[in-house]
């Protein structure tokens, strides 16, 4: 005695699939096309610039932040505060030395910036300051990381490191 195949109907001597299996095939077709509708969509909102930042594409700060003054003065314990706060957070991509040579960097489709360059050093303290607190591309913003007065500490280190060789 033989079983007969489910959804075998004996009057059709057909095989015909079940409902469930329809609609499951169904739902998976549509899920599918459900994730890729979303993916298309978040990517087109994901950057808020359609032109990707290249090395030819300099980074500028608005004119307002050249105005940015910091109200600390260089002193020792401001760049050890800056010091330890830049190992902690930006020697990965920037390097020890501040050379955009670190090793997470180098693994970043644009290089990190070298604070020894020369560019980088006639950039105001404001400017620097206002690129930590924003970001951009691979370095994120740091305005809800650190207090206005870390960022200044680190601008104070940067430009320490700027001065070294």
């Amino acid at each position: 005695m033989s079983v007969p195949l489910r959804g075998w109907r004996e009057k059709d001597k057909k095989y015909k699939p079940r409902f469930s299996y329809i609609l499951m095939f169904k739902n998976k077709i549509l899920a599918a096309n459900f994730i890729v509708f979303t993916g298309v969509i978040l990517a087109g909102f994901s950057s808020g610039n359609s032109a990707p930042h290249t090395s030819q594409d300099p980074w500028k700060a608005p004119a307002w932040a050249d105005t940015l003054k910091s109200p600390y003065h260089e002193e020792p314990l401001t760049l050890a505060q800056g010091e330890e706060l830049f190992t902690l957070y930006c020697a990965t991509c920037h390097g020890d030395a501040g050379y955009g040579d670190g090793a997470a960097g180098g693994a970043l489709g644009q290089k990190p910036a070298n604070f020894h360059d020369t560019l980088v050093k006639a950039q105001s303290d404001g400017s620097i300051f206002w690129k930590i607190a924003t970001g951009r591309g691979n370095m994120p913003p740091f305005k809800d990381v650190f207090t206005d007065e870390q960022r200044w500490q680190l601008v104070a280190y940067i430009r320490h490191l700027g001065k070294t060789e």
